[in-house]
């Protein structure tokens, strides 16, 4: 069981001292994170995380879990960003991208307050009439705009159909210990709230409550979820390089990086994964994506985007490196039937699963685009499930952190968000931005 890590397909895009020149870097780079003494010290509260997490929060996160469960057709989980990728990651790793649509026990849940889009939004309230609904609001300070829209106009929904007392047994926060506008009001009204650690940024914050509530609901086991994590937080702890497949990840991406390669495609075979691909772009666009340094993170999920990308990976310019997630068991399959006819031309692989021609699809893929000069790392995992996820979620994680420091940045922050988000506001009319509205109008015409 668990997750192992191969360079064997890009071996011969590395020089005998590639790795080894990395050595001492590496080795900087965890004492930095060991003594908490790099860069953004204050967001490493996900290094420890899941052996010293609040376990009572956990069961109370379980007992809400159940409740959700027992008395909701639907779960609106609303955030944006670290606030609701990981979940949904998770959850369509973990049960199904079409968990929404398949039979269960368990509610749907639906994803709002990631964008601005009304047309968005007003397709997800008419799916939720008539529906007993439930809401997870996630934000550290509650003034977001994309998410406290969302909730401004689904915390009507609720209060007009179930009344303000109603409603507040439906309406989950998770958001600041203490502090912030949402915080307030969830005490104001009585919302059960769960706590987003200061300690912990966005990106890092799916094994948090932040995650782990919505997860939860959908039937997953987050006790073997937060498992995995621990195992692999125990594994990856040996600043060794030889022993260390964390590590080595890193210090390989880094490696291309400093040969030109630019852009880290991130693949995967199973549409399941197509989500926690969104959410490693995340991670690693925000983690390392400043003072003008960075890989640029992409994803693709194959064979379908071999017939769109495909071309370009084999035959393009020469500025990527692939890292592939191989899973080996889904949980389910379908087995290629033998047809009298054989107008298809199929019969040979009449009796194999679909798994086994995927995984054809994969060892030709990769060879092919080795062939045409693009290094391939790969990521095997032997099962779609908890455990091996919450492994997984570690490894990328602390990968990360080992990344951004090899590469000079802080990690942990993210100033650049904040650029769009002045010009919004002043561009919308709101209070204190009235100069620079006049300034962003100019510069439009307007």
């Amino acid at each position: 069981m668990g997750i192992r890590f191969s360079e064997k397909y890009a071996a011969g895009f590395l020089r005998e001292n590639d790795l080894k020149g990395m050595e001492p870097l590496v080795a900087a780079a965890h004492a930095q994170l060991e003594a908490r003494s790099g860069l953004g010290n204050d967001f490493l509260g996900w290094v420890d995380l899941p052996v010293d997490y609040d376990k009572a929060e956990f069961q109370r996160i379980q007992a809400a879990a159940k409740r959700i469960q027992a008395d909701s057709d639907v779960l609106v989980v609303i955030g944006i960003g670290g606030s609701y990728l990981g979940a949904r990651a998770a959850i369509e790793f973990l049960r199904s991208p079409y968990y929404n649509n398949l039979k269960k026990d368990t509610p749907d849940i639906y994803f709002a307050g990631n964008g601005i889009s009304g047309s968005a939004l007003h397709d997800l309230l008419q799916i939720c009439e008539g529906k007993r609904v439930s809401v997870n609001i996630i934000s550290k300070s509650g003034t977001t705009t994309e998410p406290a829209i969302a909730f401004r106009v689904f915390r009507d929904l609720l209060v007009k159909q179930y009344g303000e007392e109603g409603a507040a047994k439906r309406i989950y926060c998770t958001t600041d210990k203490a502090r912030g506008t949402l915080k307030q009001l969830a005490d104001a009204k009585g919302y059960e709230t769960f706590v987003i650690p200061d300690d912990v940024g966005g990106r890092f914050s799916v094994l948090t409550a932040v995650g782990l509530l919505p997860i939860a609901v959908s039937g997953a086991d987050i006790s073997a979820l937060m498992a995995g994590a621990a195992a692999a937080r125990e594994e990856y702890a040996n600043p060794d390089l030889a022993a260390n497949d964390c590590y080595r990840y890193a210090a390989l991406r880094n490696v291309f990086y400093n040969k030109g390669k630019s852009v880290e495609l991130l693949v995967s075979y199973e549409p399941r994964f197509a989500m926690m691909a969104e959410w490693f772009k995340q991670l690693y666009g925000e983690s390392e994506g400043k003072d003008h340094k960075g890989l640029f993170p992409a994803s693709v999920t194959f064979s379908t985007d071999l017939h769109s990308m495909g071309q370009f990976i084999q035959d393009g310019s020469r500025v990527m490196f692939e890292t592939v997630v191989s899973i080996g068991d889904c949980g389910s399959d379908v087995t290629i039937e033998e047809d009298a006819d054989n107008g298809d031309g199929l019969n040979f692989l009449a009796g194999r699963p679909m798994s086994y021609v995927n995984h054809k699809a994969f060892q030709g893929t990769v060879l092919a685009h080795t062939d045409g000069g693009v290094p391939n790392l790969v990521i095997e995992m032997d099962k779609a499930d908890e455990e091996n996820l919450g492994r997984l979620i570690y490894f990328f994680e602390k990968a990360c952190a080992i990344s951004g420091y090899l590469l000079g940045v802080n990690p942990f922050d993210q100033p650049g968000v904040e650029s769009y988000k002045k010009n919004m506001f002043a561009l919308l009319g709101k209070p204190g931005y009235e100069s620079q509205k006049a300034q962003l109008e100019e510069r439009l015409g307007e």
